[in-house]
């Protein structure tokens, strides 16, 4: 197995890239389309736990609009082989001084293109305690 291939590894970057510039955008119909279409899809968010494309796009429809700008800090994108990729970010809001998220997404390649397949997204303090 090839990790980090080139072409491969660009294209995830390329995806995760786009899926955060809908996510502070707002852009609730790309980022439904960022998520692999299927009830097997999960995203455990930092309040909700998500089952299924569906409960993930009403999430996302019902979610606010305000306050979504954030900074991206150590973000790693990492290939296995041509058809599976993980990206891991932490991130800070100015709205949250206090705090620090932490994403991680497991993206597969479809015929459609690149989907996240599950999602988990929490929040820690920001001095690491706790």
């Amino acid at each position: 197995m090839v990790i980090d291939h080139p072409a491969t590894l660009a294209e995830v970057e390329a995806a995760f890239a786009a899926y955060e510039a809908a996510l502070v955008g707002n852009d609730v119909a790309a980022l439904d389309a960022f998520f692999w279409r299927d009830a097997r899809a999960i995203r455990y968010g930092a309040g909700e736990n998500l089952y299924g494309h569906a409960a993930i796009a009403a999430f996302r429809a019902a979610r606010p609009a305000a306050g979504l700008a954030r900074t991206l800090e150590r973000t790693v994108v990492t290939t296995f082989g041509t058809d599976f990729a993980t990206a891991s970010t932490l991130f800070t809001r100015d709205s949250a001084p206090d705090r620090v998220g932490r994403q991680m997404q497991s993206w597969a390649r479809f015929p459609e293109g690149w989907r996240i397949v599950a999602a988990h997204v929490s929040l820690i303090p920001a001095d690491g305690a706790g």
